[in-house]
């Protein structure tokens, strides 16, 4: 079981079973999330060519601000159109 904090002001911690890997990203589509921290596009740029080299499916995603969560729109288009999501953190 995997305790979630969330840093935005959350009263008890959410727990939830994690989720496993898969085995292979064969005929899988990664999101790629950019937070917006500076720099981290450009790492997220190459990470995306490196799976699209590899023959992985890549759909970049970029959020607002880095000071606040996505936005529910977007979030839900992530699930609706990716298998699994890559999101970049910096600093």
């Amino acid at each position: 079981m995997t305790v979630l904090l969330d840093p935005t002001s959350e009263r008890s911690p959410t727990t939830r079973p994690r989720l496993s890997r898969p085995e292979s990203l064969d005929g899988l589509t990664v999101g790629i999330l950019d937070i917006a921290k500076p720099r981290g596009d450009v790492f997220l740029h190459c990470l995306g060519e490196r799976l699209t080299e590899r023959g992985v499916r890549v759909k970049h995603y970029a959020k607002p601000t880095n000071t606040r969560v996505a936005p529910l729109p977007l979030r839900q288009q992530i699930a609706a159109e990716v298998n699994l999501v890559i999101e970049g953190l910096s600093d």
